[in-house]
């Protein structure tokens, strides 16, 4: 059981999981912090309160309100910010890929190889007739 356990650990896709759920978390702070700080503070500007808590509420005793509208309402809409910001910063992510200067171009194929080609097509089209 041991051994298995030792095969099963050192799997190339145990350690890519684990890479990236800590990048996971990484990012979530990242993307929380952008949410929490610069997009819902825009949310009050507009809208006069930094949630949507207070809208709905229903069933308030002493000890406090039990439900509210707003609140899945709040949690709705920071879903909708968390996925577009997130969207954003994989569609960065990629372009910079796309344009990543390390990949050399490809280089053109000498006069003598685009010869020796012509002549080889040549050669199989003159077999086949």
């Amino acid at each position: 059981m041991l051994s298995e356990f030792r095969e099963f650990i050192n799997r190339g896709n145990f350690v890519d999981l684990a890479v990236g759920f800590v990048m996971g978390v990484a990012v979530t702070g990242v993307v929380n912090t952008i949410v929490e700080r610069l997009i819902m503070p825009l949310v009050a500007v507009v809208f006069g309160q930094p949630d949507f808590d207070s809208i709905g509420v229903f069933a308030c005793t002493a000890e406090g309100c039990a439900g509210s509208v707003g609140a899945v309402l709040t949690a709705l809409v920071n879903f909708l910010v968390i996925a577009f910001v997130l969207f954003l910063i994989v569609r960065a992510y990629n372009r910079l890929q796309r344009d990543d200067p390390a990949e050399p171009e490809p280089e053109a194929d000498s006069d003598e190889v685009v010869l020796l080609r012509e002549i080889r097509d040549a050669m199989v089209r003159r077999d086949t007739l």
